[in-house]
């Protein structure tokens, strides 16, 4: 069975740091794309991070850009997102999600840019599977 868990969530003050983890199981995360989204109350989840399964391409959403890093471990079937200087508007719910179909699409279209493709997709829907999300809220 897929399965994706976050952890990793919590309370921290603005400018504070928090790691989050996305460990997957059922299936080996590394064959896969991995993103992170994140939902705040009142508004549509979003794309915040997404590697390629290869790691050979990363997309940062332009909030994310110099505060926020997504890598891999592979052996332990894990990808992290580490996010820095954490704003108020950085609270919501963050998820990770795993996507194959774009993987296999670049496989025929070398040129296709799968982590930019998967978060900014109109059809978060089509990712192969999410995790349950871990809530984030930066407040003093």
């Amino acid at each position: 069975q897929v399965k994706l868990v976050e952890s990793g969530g919590g309370l921290v003050q603005p400018g504070g740091s928090l790691r989050l983890s996305c460990e997957a199981s059922g299936f080996s995360s590394d064959r896969y794309a991995i993103g992170w989204f994140r939902q705040a109350p009142g508004k549509e989840r979003e794309g915040v991070a997404c590697i390629t399964n290869s790691d050979d391409r990363i997309y940062y959403a332009d909030s994310a850009k110099g505060r926020f890093t997504v890598f891999r471990e592979n052996g332990k079937n894990k990808v992290y997102l580490q996010m820095n200087n954490l704003r108020s508007e950085d609270t919501a719910v963050y998820y990770c999600a795993a996507d194959l179909r774009r993987v296999q699409f670049a496989e025929q279209n070398p040129f296709y840019n799968v982590a930019r493709g998967m978060c900014t997709t109109q059809s978060q829907d089509s990712l192969h599977a999410w995790g349950q999300g871990t809530q984030v809220t930066v407040s003093s």
